[in-house]
């Protein structure tokens, strides 16, 4: 099972490195990361697998977003079915 993370804010030192620590505490794995900054916006999307996870899906959502709100960031964690589901015509 894989999931999305978007992440979304002004750039700062260490995002990257706060998001996958908090990834790899639950039990997820990052199999793909793409990340720019555009002036002084900060974008990245990853898909990760999380059929690792050491807390319930909803958990882990619940978590990311905390953790994007703490550091000023909108970060938003959605199932590969969802995201699928979304993008189907």
């Amino acid at each position: 099972m894989k999931a999305v993370i978007t992440v979304v804010g002004q750039d700062a030192k260490g995002i990257i490195a706060t998001v996958s620590t908090k990834c790899a505490q639950a039990g997820a794995n990052i199999e793909e990361i793409s990340q720019s900054v555009l002036k002084e916006y900060f974008a990245m999307i990853m898909v990760i697998d999380i059929s690792g996870l050491s807390l319930p899906f909803t958990a882990f959502v619940d978590e990311m977003r905390v953790l994007g709100e703490a550091n000023g960031l909108d970060i938003r964690t959605m199932h590969e079915d969802i995201f699928n589901s979304m993008h189907k015509i």
